[in-house]
């Protein structure tokens, strides 16, 4: 596309500024790592953590506060939520630091490897060593705290595979505890070997996921400590009953909780303790080498990105990294707390999908055993697909391609290993979370906006097979029979399909991205068939109601119907995580097949209008989350968009702990918010049209990278004479007025510039 000279211009010219070093403490912050408050989502069940962690790391080093929180009369007691999250803002009560980690997902796993520093004498009881904390402070890569009951200063980083843990101790008897036992993961067994007085190995067992049984794999670890410990051992927490002849008893007046060892330990509930006698102010630093593929490689990445014990060194890498990664966007103008929030959700979508491989390439093979080596690519893991294909690799695709494609590449590499594409993929372990097929709009989105590093006739094959095998054998779409014969899915029946509407509706948009490849690809058959089965979802519309309505297996309409049933996540028949209301719309690839059924765009439009004004738009799911860019489809309503947007940014996004409308999703409602301040949204997966709002910035850059597209910078203008006038009088592109409400992804990436003319009506 480039002459070298050119493209080596590009380059240098395009990407320098990612070469400044961060800065600190200045009352003025000039890098975009200074805006980020890792603490916004870490409460309101956003489950987002303000752990040490780099963009896509495997390792992450968290303050693990879940197991207990505060109750009545500030009594800390057993928090029934604990289950999901890794840290809560509110919990206060802090029993370690884990070194997996997973940012904003609605079910438990990892919150592993736990190294927790205590004093005085030896505690093995979390519940007794666990401490209240304060002096929290959280910057991308970095976190702090000090241990009220240990008077403990607590410092973390990272880098892509290691944690570095360094503790500030009082004067007197101290101990650095590993506890493999506590965690997340619905799986307690683990092994661990201590080496010699500054050095144990091991492995723990993590998965179950939504709590699928099969899922379980090790993750291995070596950690080293930067001072020979006085005294070391392990521990095994033993069990208050045993059984005899199928009756439980007490063991006798003997009985002890934990049992210690010399060196070596495996089972469940399990754990090490490494003692000291120091000094007032002495330093211990703990660093932890993070593997999926055995202990050897949890070793390898250690020696290769954690050379020594230099704590100061890996904090100022691992915030330079953030840095290069979020100043791909820059901002300016809007109020006070927007550039926090902006680059906040910029930061907590890069937190995953995570690197897989260790630094010799090796990685689990997808549902199997076998150890595969990436070569000189990334693998990627932590696939939330169901939540991802509507925003987050639209996203990726415009401001990160080589993320985009390396992701792609990834799913595709899943699909060889194990002969599917992924839905909800954790460490190639498919959790079979969530429903629909939607890897197949993930990679087709990507190809669609024109990244295009990775062998389409593979993916297609892979898309095709999801949406033409049946029985059984269909390990991606349950129910495909019936949606098959059908054009929709039956209530009752065999096949066993969580929300049959919402399932079809899922369907359909992978159909039709389907089709959109076909198209491009000159297959012509396949384009027309796949087509017209992503329209089958108008057989779910009900006259009478107006809406999408659960058909049962003896074709009658589901009697009664209550469109607001499943309204605050309570089951329903027919829909997942949502209701009638809210899957009403979700139909992106036809909005005018939608039009035409509730009767015109007047009556889309009233229809429309409603599920905002009824309190049925729920902002913390991803079913709907695009509805307030659907007025566009209205001539002369888009201000309907521009007000409803900013509305909604206003009332759920704020710098806070509890400043995202809900679980994060790993990154997809921060990717809502980040495209809706710059003044754009990807409406429709497989398509390159983003819908118009009007931007929070008066001005947005985005580096586009000249590896995929011709342009060099992407800029969005916003003038306006306040802050609340948010209304579009006119547009600009490149100078010439533009009146569309709706502009092509391949114009953007062009490079230029889009102009707002703002006012207040």
């Amino acid at each position: 596309m480039f002459l070298v000279k050119k493209l080596s211009v590009l380059l240098l010219l395009g990407f320098c500024s990612l070469l400044v070093l961060p800065t600190y403490g200045q009352n003025n912050a000039q890098n975009p790592i200074d805006y980020v408050n890792p603490f916004i989502g870490t409460s309101n069940y956003g489950a987002t953590h303000p752990g040490a962690v780099l963009p896509a790391g495997m390792a992450s080093v968290v303050p693990f506060n879940v197991a207990f929180r505060k109750g009545k009369e500030n009594q800390f007691e057993k928090d029934s939520e604990w289950h999901s999250r890794t840290y809560v803002h509110e919990n206060g009560f802090l029993t370690g630091f884990a070194h997996v980690n997973l940012s904003g997902v609605g079910c438990p796993d990892l919150g592993s490897i736990l190294l927790m520093p205590t004093t005085d004498s030896l505690e093995l009881d979390p519940e007794k060593y666990g401490t209240t904390y304060k002096d929290e402070v959280s910057t991308p890569g970095y976190y702090s705290n000090f241990l009220e009951k240990q008077k403990v200063k607590v410092e973390v980083t990272a880098t892509t595979r290691t944690g570095l843990s360094r503790y500030t101790f009082p004067k007197g008897e101290s101990h650095i505890l590993l506890n493999l036992g506590l965690g997340l993961t619905n799986e307690t067994g683990a092994y661990l070997k201590i080496n010699s007085p500054t050095e144990v190995e091991g492995y723990k067992l993590i998965g179950t996921f939504c709590y699928h049984p099969e899922d379980v794999r090790p993750v291995y670890f070596v950690a080293q400590f930067s001072k020979p410990a006085k005294n070391f051992g392990a521990w095994k927490k033993m069990p208050r009953y045993k059984a005899v002849e199928a009756a439980w008893v007490s063991f006798n007046d003997e009985y002890k909780p934990y049992e210690t060892y010399q060196k070596e330990m495996v089972g469940d509930d399990i754990g090490t303790y490494f003692s000291y006698d120091t000094e007032e102010g002495e330093l211990i630093e703990v660093k932890v080498g993070i593997s999926y593929v055995s202990i050897e490689n949890a070793r390898k990445n250690l020696e290769a990105e954690q050379t020594g014990f230099d704590f100061e060194k890996t904090k100022l890498g691992a915030a330079f990294k953030w840095n290069e990664m979020l100043s791909r966007i820059e901002v300016e103008g809007g109020q006070k707390e927007d550039k926090t929030l902006f680059y906040s959700a910029l930061y907590h979508l890069l937190l995953h999908p995570n690197i897989l491989q260790d630094v010799n390439g090796d990685y689990p093979a997808m549902e199997s055993n076998k150890i595969l080596n990436s070569g000189d690519r990334n693998r990627y893991t932590v696939f939330s697909l169901w939540d991802t294909y509507r925003n987050v690799h639209p996203f990726l695709s415009l401001v990160y391609p080589d993320l985009a494609s390396d992701m792609v590449q990834s799913m595709l590499d899943m699909y060889d290993e194990s002969g599917w594409l992924p839905k909800w993929e954790l460490l190639s372990m498919e959790t079979n979370t969530m429903v629909g097929d939607p890897a197949t709009p993930a990679i087709a989105d990507t190809w669609i906006r024109g990244v295009r590093s990775f062998d389409i006739e593979k993916a297609y094959e892979a898309m095709r097979k999801a949406a033409t095998t049946k029985g059984k054998a269909n390990l991606v779409r349950p129910g495909f029979d019936d949606y098959d014969r059908l054009g929709y899915i039956p209530e009752g029946g065999e096949h066993g399909v969580w929300g049959t509407v919402s399932t079809t509706l899922e369907y359909n948009i992978a159909d039709w991205n389907l089709a959109q490849i076909a198209q491009s690809l000159g297959k012509r058959d396949d384009y027309e068939y796949f087509s017209k089965r992503a329209h089958s979802y108008r057989k779910y519309f009900d006259d009478s109601t107006g809406m999408l309505r659960p058909i049962m297996s003896d074709s009658s309409w589901l009697s009664p119907f209550n469109p607001e049933a499943g309204k605050n996540f309570e089951p329903v028949i027919g829909f997942v995580e949502g209701n009638a209301w809210q899957y009403r719309f979700y139909v992106p690839h036809d909005i005018s097949g939608l039009k035409a059924l509730l009767g015109g765009e007047k009556a889309f439009l009233n229809a429309l209008q409603a599920c905002f004004d009824t309190d049925n738009y729920d902002m913390a799911n991803e079913p709907d989350i695009t509805y307030p860019y659907l007025f566009n489809y209205v001539k002369g309503e888009e201000w309907r968009t521009q007000k409803t947007v900013h509305e909604l940014i206003r009332k759920y996004y704020f710098n806070g702990p509890a400043g995202l409308p809900g679980n994060d999703d790993t990154g997809t409602l921060s990717a809502w918010l980040i495209f809706s301040m710059m003044g754009i949204y990807p409406d429709c997966p497989g398509s390159t049209q983003y819908a118009i709002s009007s931007p929070v910035f008066d001005k947005v850059s985005i580096q586009l990278n000249p590896r995929y597209y011709a342009g060099i910078h992407l800029t969005i203008k916003a003038n306006r004479a306040k802050a609340e006038d948010i209304y579009i009088k006119n547009m600009k592109w490149n100078g010439s007025t533009y009146s569309n409400f709706f502009i092509d992804h391949g114009k953007l990436v062009s490079g230029g510039t889009l102009e707002f003319n703002l006012g207040k009506k």
